[in-house]
C-alpha cells in the first residue's frame, strides 16, 4: 500500500517539471534498461541453459506460445509486464543481453534501445547467502549484482567509456526497470520449509542490496527508476498447494480470495520497506524521479474480483500444471508429459503456479503505467503510455 510524505509529495511536483523536460527531448524513453528474475527475463536464462545442465529449467514450450513458432525463454505463455512497457513506448522488445553479448560489437549495438539483464531464478543477495538460509547448495543463474556487473560490461559496445558524457545521456535517458527483485531470496528458504518469521529477519538485507543498487546506477546518471515491489504470494497455486512451515493448511485463508494470509503479509511487509528506502533517496536525489511499481495491489484487484477482469476459470488456479485444486504438483513441471494444460490461457491469472499468464500481466501493465498502481503515477511523467489518462482501459490489445 502507498504512503504518502511530505517527501512523496515533492517528488511528484518533480516528476512534473522534470517529464516535460523529459519528454519534450525524446518522446519520453529512449530505451529500457532492465533488472530482475524471471517476472521480468526475456531470454537470459534460456541462453544460460544452453550452456550448462546445472542451470534451472528455462521455461521451454508451451511457455511462450503466444510467440508462434519461437521459444523466447518467457516464463509465460506469453508478453511479459516488460514487453508491453515497450510497445507502448514505441521501443522494441527488449532483448536479453546474454543470448547476442557473443555476438560481436555489431549485435550489442542494438541495445541502444534496450537491454534486458533480468534472469530467470536471480535473487538481490549473493549465492553464498542463499544458500546459507537454505541450508544447501543452490544454483543461482545471475545475482543483481552479477547483472549490474554485466550492464557495466556492456557499455563500452553501447556508448563507449563508461563514465563518459555519452554513456551518461544513454543511461539519463533510458527508463530503468528494477525488477521485480527479491522475491526469490525468500521463495527460495520458504519452499524448503524455512518459516515466514526466519526469512522476514533478513527482508531489511534485502532491500538494502536492491538500494545499493539503485543508488549505483543513479551514480552512472540514471534520472528515472521505476521499482516494484513484490507479488501477493499467499495467492500463487504453488504456494496454496505446499503451503508454508508454521502456516495450518485448515487455517490462514482470507475469507474472499481464498490466499494464505501470512503470506500476503509478509509481500507487504517487503514493500512498505521498500517504499521507506525508496522515499529516503529521493530526498537525497530530488533531480531523480523514483517510481514504485504496486505489484501487490495491482494484481490483487484481479484476485478480488476475478470475474470481472475476464478469469473465470478461477484465479487461483494454474492453467498449466501437475493437477490437483490448484493445478500445481511441484515434482511436475510446465510441459512435463503429463502436464495438464488448459485451453483458454486468458482466462487463468497464473500460467505454471508460479507465474502469470500474458492476459495476467497486460491487466497489471495497464493498471500501472496507464493507471493510478505507480507513485508518482507513471503516465504523468509519460502520457504517451495511455489514451485515456488515468484509466485501465481494458484487457484488449495495445
Amino acid at each position: 500500500m502507498a504512503f504518502y510524505s511530505t517527501s512523496r509529495i515533492i517528488a511528484g511536483l518533480l516528476v512534473v517539471l522534470w517529464s516535460g523536460r523529459l519528454y519534450a527531448a525524446n518522446g519520453c524513453f529512449s530505451s529500457i534498461i532492465s533488472f530482475g528474475d524471471s517476472i521480468a527475463d526475456t531470454g537470459n536464462l534460456k541462453y544460460l541453459a544452453s550452456l550448462s545442465e546445472d542451470v534451472g529449467f528455462p521455461c521451454d514450450p508451451p511457455y511462450g506460445q503466444n510467440f508462434i513458432g519461437q521459444s523466447t525463454g518467457r516464463c509465460s505463455n506469453g508478453r511479459l509486464i516488460i514487453d508491453f512497457l515497450a510497445e507502448s513506448l514505441g521501443l522494441p522488445l527488449i532483448p536479453p543481453y546474454l543470448s547476442i553479448k557473443g555476438s560481436g560489437s555489431g549485435s550489442l549495438m542494438a541495445f541502444r534501445q534496450g537491454v534486458n539483464y533480468a534472469t530467470g531464478g536471480s535473487t538481490a543477495m549473493s549465492s553464498s547467502f542463499i544458500e546459507a538460509k537454505c541450508g544447501e547448495s543452490i544454483v543461482i543463474n545471475g545475482t543483481l549484482k552479477d547483472q549490474l556487473a554485466w550492464f557495466k560490461q556492456s557499455l563500452p559496445f553501447i556508448c563507449g567509456n563508461t563514465n563518459s558524457s555519452a554513456c551518461r545521456n544513454f543511461i539519463g535517458h533510458s527508463l530503468i526497470l528494477m525488477g521485480e527483485i527479491g522475491g526469490n531470496d525468500y521463495n527460495l528458504p520458504l519452499i524448503r520449509g524455512r518459516s515466514i518469521d526466519y526469512v522476514q529477519s533478513y527482508v531489511p538485507l534485502v532491500i538494502d542490496s536492491i538500494v545499493s543498487t539503485i543508488n549505483e546506477l543513479i551514480k552512472m546518471g540514471a534520472q528515472t527508476l521505476v521499482v516494484p515491489g513484490n507479488f501477493p504470494i499467499g495467492c500463487f497455486p504453488s504456494y496454496l498447494t505446499t503451503g508454508v512451515s508454521g502456516v495450518s493448511n485448515n487455517e490462514g485463508y482470507d475469507p474472499i480470495t481464498g490466499c494464505l494470509t501470512k503470506l500476503n503479509e509478509f509481500s507487504e511487509y517487503h514493500n512498505k520497506m521498500l517504499q521507506t528506502k525508496l522515499n529516503q533517496i529521493r530526498e537525497l536525489n530530488p533531480n531523480v524521479v523514483v517510481i514504485y511499481a504496486d505489484y501487490y495491489n495491482a494484481l490483487m484487484q484481479i484476485y478480488y474480483s476475478p470475474d470481472e477482469y475476464g478469469f473465470t476459470n478461477g484465479a487461483l488456479k494454474a492453467c498449466c500444471g501437475g493437477g490437483g485444486p490448484y493445478n500445481y504438483n511441484a515434482s511436475i513441471r510446465c510441459g512435463d508429459a503429463s502436464t495438464i494444460l488448459c485451453d483458454e490461457p486468458d482466462k487463468y491469472v497464473s500460467w505454471d503456479g508460479v507465474h502469470l499468464t500474458e492476459a495476467a500481466y497486460k491487466l497489471i501493465f495497464k493498471s500501472l503505467f496507464q493507471g493510478q498502481y505507480t507513485t508518482p503515477e507513471f503516465y504523468s511523467l509519460c502520457p504517451r503510455t495511455s489514451t485515456s489518462k488515468g484509466t485501465v482501459i481494458s484487457s484488449s490489445s495495445i
